[in-house]
């Protein structure tokens, strides 16, 4: 891969975009987005170990490498880097990234050693492929926000674009976990979607106070779902990811629900 982007970088632009596989049609959206920013496009494919907790879903995560290299195709992308976790964690290995405080709060509370496990692939991966253009999606907000502040403090020289979040039809969130739901459960998935929606109307009903509108999130998501369990509902300043508690210029509302023992992560930019 290294030996491929020195002989491509010296006629055209590279851009990135970085997946864990079972790709849908956000990480389509992120290819063609890519495309229309530099001239060749590298998708990489790597389940990263490093962001898992043990006791998360690392051996069971959705695979389909040859699906994903047919849709990468389809989506005009032109190179697949598909490293083992043995080339990217040699033996022995122990040198990793980490963000200061903005990867502390939110997933960072919840999920302690995921972003050291993010940030650490994704500079790797940028040593790897030397890409002029990098494209994460708004869905994975945080994380989108976390790469961009170490992009720019490791001095990469990447244009950095965050793409809108891709939906299905009915609203949710387009994730590869989202093939862990039966059809009977697959409704209820839409328990955290419901929940920003209502954020997002309160608000232009001049409801600005958080506290009032965690209190009827909560309830949208426990009347979807009655099984549901909240793992955090946060009203942050988009930049910063600041706590805030009215709803002002650039609030952001992100939630984290378990629904039937999936975790779900979603998002909506409230003013």
């Amino acid at each position: 891969m290294q030996s491929v982007v020195r002989e491509l970088s010296k006629k055209k632009t590279i851009g990135l975009v970085p997946t864990m596989g079972f790709l849908h049609d956000g990480h389509v959206s992120l290819i063609q987005k890519a495309l229309k920013h530099s001239d060749i496009v590298i998708t990489t494919i790597f389940v990263n170990p490093a962001q898992f907790a043990p006791n998360e879903d690392l051996d069971r995560y959705p695979r389909d490498e040859k699906g994903d290299i047919e849709k990468i195709k389809s989506a005009g992308g032109k190179i697949v880097f598909i490293p083992k976790a043995s080339d990217i964690y040699p033996d022995n290995y122990q040198t990793y990234v980490e963000v200061g405080d903005l990867s502390q709060t939110l997933e960072g509370a919840s999920r302690p050693s995921h972003f050291k496990g993010v940030t650490t692939i994704v500079a790797k991966l940028f040593n790897i492929t030397r890409p002029d253009v990098v494209v994460f999606g708004l869905k994975d907000y945080q994380q989108a926000m976390v790469l961009k502040k170490m992009t720019h403090d490791l001095n990469y020289p990447i244009k950095f674009i965050i793409a809108p979040t891709v939906r299905e039809k009915d609203g949710l969130a387009m994730s590869s976990r989202n093939k862990y739901f039966s059809p009977k459960q697959r409704p209820e998935s839409l328990a955290l979607y419901f929940a920003l929606k209502t954020a997002k109307e309160m608000v232009k009903s001049d409801i600005k106070d958080t506290s009032q509108i965690k209190k009827e999130m909560k309830a949208v998501i426990q009347a979807t779902c009655p099984t549901a369990q909240i793992d955090y509902i946060a009203f942050t300043d988009f930049n910063s990811l600041d706590p805030v508690k009215k709803i002002v210029k650039n609030t952001i509302c992100s939630l984290a629900v378990r629904i039937h023992a999936v975790r779900l992560i979603d998002n909506m930019k409230l003013l």
